[in-house]
């Protein structure tokens, strides 16, 4: 089963009807025990970062998602599901992320924020994920990893920045697969698939 964790706000019904679309069954959920027992873990996300860790910490989820990542088992961060990885972020300076990964939360500096529209993606190191191709962003921040090793994509927006991250059985990116047309859909469906 395919979990997509409801926090309140979100993408919701476009990540599941991509996933759908996908031939995979998913469920919508803001519950302890599901997000314990799936088997792959999806968290996308709009907003702001601190109403995303309030909504979590509301609805007392940040420990089983933190549980349900120390397991193992894949997890998918989009957008604000990949910042909230992070210890913090610029944005909501008095919130903490979930801080899986060490490094921070900073915004564009240059150019119209928020960066919207269709952007290149470029892998940096080999992965079965993340292609060189174009994809969809609506973000004003960007994260900033301590370990660059995490890195598995950069974008250019005035700036180069991480535009995804692999690590073990996490994988996030700050565009949105199901908003980049096929190629945003091969990539969701070869995470789907492993």
């Amino acid at each position: 089963m395919i979990t997509i964790i409801n926090y309140g706000a979100g993408n919701l019904g476009s990540i599941k009807n991509a996933v759908e679309y996908l031939g995979f069954i998913c469920r919508i959920t803001n519950n302890a025990d599901d997000i314990k027992n799936t088997d792959k873990l999806i968290l996308p996300g709009v907003g702001a970062f601190g109403d995303i860790m309030n909504n979590l910490e509301k609805q007392k989820l940040i420990k089983p998602i933190k549980k349900y990542i120390a397991s193992g088992k894949p997890y998918l961060g989009i957008c604000l599901g990949l910042q909230i990885l992070f210890e913090k972020s610029k944005e909501s300076p008095n919130a903490k992320g979930l801080g899986i990964f060490k490094g921070k939360v900073v915004k564009f500096k240059k150019g119209k924020v928020p960066q919207i529209g269709w952007n290149e993606i470029n892998p940096v190191k080999q992965n079965k994920f993340f292609k060189n191709g174009f994809v969809y962003f609506v973000n004003s921040y960007y994260v900033i990893p301590k370990d660059k090793n995490i890195i598995a994509a950069t974008t250019n927006y005035y700036v180069e920045f991480a535009s995804a991250i692999q690590y073990k059985n996490i994988t996030a990116m700050q565009f949105h697969p199901e908003k980049s047309g096929e190629f945003g859909l091969n990539l969701l469906k070869r995470w789907l698939k492993s």
